[in-house]
């Protein structure tokens, strides 16, 4: 846990911050930061919206966390106009991952700017999926930008980065998106009175090495059916990729492939694998209909 000085939280607590976010991974972030002291005074997260099979209309995981500590919510549609509660007075907006584009007008209004965690070391990875694109592209690092945002995607000048060593640790997205959280709210915490106190600046990118990532599909995850079938026929080139797109893109939206049992096309999902002296091992499967199981207990009951 990083040491904060006692000056430094003093003025972290007196400070008036509005915190942007939606999903899970806000929710770890704002754990870490109330776990060093910070407490938003306002929370801005996306609307309820109808959840699962049976379309429930559900609240954001942000919000729960809010109501839950009596922190003032809005669940503004767009911000296309200002909300009234988001005005001048706040010191400093902090954003994780909030899912809805904010305007300059919004940016420019807290006295010390809207600062933004991303998960990849900027200028690498702008965009929707820098975690997914780090397991896929098999990089042996990776890491956390604290960075002002600006009107453009990803683009703004960076205040702080620190890295995460993946040359010998082989997580899967959640895993990583967990570590990443945990991190991120210890910068901030650490970082937030530095930069109101002008101790530290912020450092504009080198936009000519800006690598862009995309919103990731379902049609993403579908594999040759080979790999499930027979992945011991796999050279080790194709045993990896398959690999790391099991460890990327579980548990959303997930890999897996189609294949023929009993006359019928039935999809299959992996959910586990593991590369063991150069060839794919698959782990765990969740065939169509059913729960997850070991690979081996679905090969012997379907495959003769």
């Amino acid at each position: 846990m990083p040491q904060i000085k006692k000056a430094k939280m003093e003025l972290q607590n007196k400070l008036k911050i509005a915190f942007l976010g939606t999903p899970k991974f806000a929710v770890d972030v704002l754990n870490q930061l109330q776990e060093l002291g910070t407490l938003p005074d306002l929370i801005i997260t996306n609307p309820d919206e109808p959840v699962g099979r049976k379309l429930i209309v559900t609240p954001p995981p942000v919000k729960i966390w809010a109501k839950e500590r009596n922190i003032p919510t809005i669940q503004p549609e767009n911000l296309k106009t200002i909300p009234p509660e988001l005005n001048e007075d706040f010191d400093i907006f902090i954003v994780v991952a909030y899912g809805k584009i904010i305007p300059e007008s919004i940016l420019d209004l807290p006295k010390h700017g809207t600062i933004n965690v991303h998960p990849s070391l900027l200028p690498k990875y702008r965009g929707p999926s820098p975690i997914q694109a780090a397991i896929l592209n098999g990089d042996r690092e990776t890491g956390i930008s604290v960075m002002l945002l600006d009107k453009e995607m990803d683009h703004g000048p960076v205040i702080a980065q620190e890295k995460i060593d993946l040359s010998n640790w082989h997580p899967y997205t959640d895993e990583l998106r967990a570590k990443v959280a945990e991190m991120a709210g210890q910068m901030l915490a650490r970082i937030i009175p530095d930069w109101v106190d002008g101790d530290i600046a912020a450092t504009p990118q080198d936009h000519s090495l800006a690598t862009f990532t995309k919103k990731i599909n379902k049609e993403a995850g579908l594999i040759d059916a080979k790999a499930l079938l027979n992945p011991s026929e796999l050279n080790f080139k194709e045993g990896e990729e398959i690999w790391r797109k099991v460890r990327a893109l579980n548990p959303d939206p997930g890999v897996y492939t189609v294949t023929k049992l009993k006359g019928k096309d039935t999809r299959i999902k992996i959910t586990r694998a593991r590369m063991e002296d150069g060839q794919l091992v698959i782990e765990k499967v969740i065939p169509e209909g059913k729960k997850e199981m070991p690979w081996e207990d679905w090969r012997r009951g379907n495959l003769k």
